[in-house]
């Protein structure tokens, strides 16, 4: 039998806790102090532990460390009012294993007890700390402060490892999100720019979800046709068309019991939306070529790079479809409105390059960590890993990655937001009646035109400028360009 306490100040909560509990064949001792928690667990091992936040003689974070150094093995959920949830995730991300938002909910409360006593005998006694409510194969932020300061960083991202956490406010907004719907069998819209990370964000609404052991299934809308949207999504039989020669089972068919995520779903034709709606309305399925119908069990998540309501308003998606997805929105704010996650995702996909790779990369420049800040990611987060995976190739083992190793239009863009704020200061300075200082931003500006103008080939730009070489190294330097 499983040994539980229950630690909160509110006696009805611990009683509720304990009767509930305990006809679910849990041994549950409670208390109203965390003293008085640490005294009993010197006595009697516990399995989990539910914890308030906020007790009168202590928090739950040190609670949670003193519950540690006693007993590493001993699960810790955190139960948490409203106000107090961006405490409780930093306590997740620091080894709480999940929380729990007041109210309180019995069915919630006995599916995370459930799926922790789980994960805790899955792990076997080769790991004796418990991880964090994180699935196992996230990265946790640790610090890393040879590479940037002792910025955060993350373990690395690989093909079963897709969750970074941030720590900017709309990180936190999109987390405390999918840790509400995820419990739900909402229909979910996820909506962001490209390469913010959507199926990332539905695979981990699916792990958080009660279908979790079940199937996830990713289709991409966006690939295909009109002809070929049907037998993926619904299957065919053998022998329905030209070319199908087996029978083929369906993204609904394999999603049974799980998930079903689609991408770009406002790619999908008419006729495929009408059928789409049939098969959401009805729960049943038809193979392209048969006249069975499948019952099928499926919680459908989409994802658009644009608003579904304003693919609506054109006429390019089915309102009545649209009504049926949306129970519920997330919203991925792009990574140029992330910048405090900035170092996260930076080290974090360093660290995956340097296993992929074999090899150490040396520190990040401070002036690519400067343009990476100004640059504004137009590809978002796959774009930033792009550019990492190049910069660490490009880059001989344990030097630093500088502005060289990085892709042209980045250190274009950062050579153009320099020159724009290096005008902006002479312009600030510059006396309207100082026809030297007239003089000086005119040539300045003049010098910048031509060095865009040959891509900053400063051979041709001397040439256009009708000086020898040396001339404009002279004036660069006197100018402060640094090309």
């Amino acid at each position: 039998m499983r040994n539980i306490m229950i630690i909160d100040d509110e006696i009805n909560i611990c009683t509720l806790l304990s009767k509930f509990l305990g006809k679910h064949g849990f041994k549950v001792d409670t208390t109203m102090s965390g003293n008085a928690a640490l005294k009993m667990m010197k006595e009697k091992p516990y399995d989990l532990v539910l914890c308030d936040y906020r007790l009168k003689d202590t928090d739950g974070a040190q609670l949670m460390q003193d519950i540690r150094q006693l007993n590493p093995r001993t699960i810790v959920i955190i139960i948490t009012g409203y106000t107090d949830v961006r405490v409780a995730v930093e306590m997740v991300k620091n080894g709480a294993y999940d929380y729990l938002s007041k109210p309180l909910y019995p069915d919630e409360i006995l599916n995370l007890v459930h799926k922790a006593f789980a994960h805790l005998d899955a792990q076997g006694e080769r790991d004796s700390v418990i991880s964090v409510s994180q699935p196992q194969e996230q990265g946790r932020p640790e610090s890393n402060g040879e590479r940037n300061g002792a910025v955060p960083v993350s373990e690395p991202l690989d093909q079963t490892n897709k969750y970074v956490y941030g720590e900017s406010a709309g990180a936190r907004e999109l987390f405390r999100q999918i840790k509400l719907v995820a419990p739900t069998d909402y229909s979910v819209i996820i909506f962001g720019e490209t390469g913010t990370g959507k199926e990332s964000v539905a695979h981990l609404i699916h792990h958080h979800s009660k279908r979790s052991t079940q199937p996830f299934v990713a289709l991409d809308c966006g690939s295909l046709s009109k002809e070929l949207a049907a037998s993926e999504l619904f299957g065919h039989e053998k022998g329905s068309f030209t070319g199908a020669i087996n029978t083929k089972i369906g993204a609904f068919e394999q999603a049974h019991g799980g998930t079903l995520f689609l991408d770009e779903v406002s790619n999908l034709s008419y006729d495929i939306q009408v059928a789409l709606l049939r098969v959401i309305q009805e729960k049943v399925i038809r193979r392209v070529g048969s006249l069975k119908e499948i019952p099928v069990d499926v919680r459908i998540i989409v994802a658009s790079n644009e608003k579904l309501s304003e693919s609506v308003q054109r006429g390019k998606f089915r309102e009545d479809l649209f009504h049926r997805f949306n129970e519920f929105t997330i919203y991925i704010p792009p990574l140029r409105e992330r910048q405090e996650d900035l170092p996260l995702f930076v080290n974090a996909f360093v660290t995956q390059v340097e296993k992929e790779l074999q090899k150490n990369c040396g520190k990040i420049n401070p002036e690519v960590w400067a343009c990476f800040q100004k640059y504004s990611w137009p590809g978002n987060i796959r774009e930033l890993k792009n550019v990492i995976r190049r910069a660490c190739l490009l880059t001989p083992e344990h030097q630093d990655i500088t502005m060289s190793a990085l892709p042209l239009e980045m250190k274009e863009a950062f050579n153009q937001s320099y020159d724009e704020d290096h005008v902006s200061e002479l312009a600030a300075i510059a006396n309207e009646n100082d026809l030297k200082t007239v003089a000086l931003q005119a040539e300045y500006n003049k010098i910048i035109n031509v060095l865009k103008e040959v891509k900053y080939n400063k051979t041709k730009a001397a040439q256009l400028l009708n000086i020898d070489r040396k001339t404009l190294y002279n004036k660069l330097r006197l100018l402060n360009i640094n090309y």
